[in-house]
């Protein structure tokens, strides 16, 4: 039997690892950071100030929505922490992992932009978050498969809700 497959997507800074993490924990299923699956150049790029290009991206994505669906063809349940800014990204998503959900963790510029501050050893710098915003296509109603989740809950409160929002 497959395993569900749950995306927690948004901006850098929303907290997409954290709530990810905790919503695989809760939910018994098996975890895969999104980041870790950029190759070395993309990460090098990010980390020297510059936004990742689509074609930079597209590599990435197949490698991580491949990862994902191995997981969920072996009957494991996995939730992926990937930004999955544009609608040609998650689409790009549903094809590679097969059948999946999407939980957008959404905020302000601001909270995101104090939070990404207060990070450290992540390669991402708080100045490529205009880039990230500029990029991001919000999930809209064409895209039932997404909920929405706003961020300005502390974390416990957000894996809670977002469980409930996979369901």
């Amino acid at each position: 039997m497959r395993g569900r497959v749950i995306f927690v997507i948004g901006v850098s800074g929303c907290g997409k690892t954290t709530i990810a993490g905790g919503l695989a924990e809760q939910l018994g299923a098996t975890f895969l950071e999104g980041d870790s699956f950029h190759p070395p150049r993309n990460v090098e790029w990010m980390r020297s100030g510059h936004p990742l290009t689509d074609e930079m991206r597209w590599g990435w994505l197949e490698a991580l929505g491949q990862a994902t669906r191995t997981e969920a063809e072996a009957g494991r349940d996995v939730v992926t922490a990937c930004s999955g800014l544009k609608k040609s990204y998650r689409d790009l998503l549903r094809k590679v992992a097969g059948p999946c959900r999407f939980v957008f963790l959404d905020g302000s510029p601001e909270l995101i932009r104090a939070r990404m501050l207060k990070r450290v050893d992540h390669y991402m710098p708080a100045t490529l978050l205009d880039s990230q915003f500029a990029t991001l296509e919000p999930p809209g109603a064409d895209e039932p498969d997404v909920a929405r989740l706003e961020i300005s809950d502390r974390p416990e409160v957000l894996i809670v809700a977002a469980a409930k929002l996979i369901q």
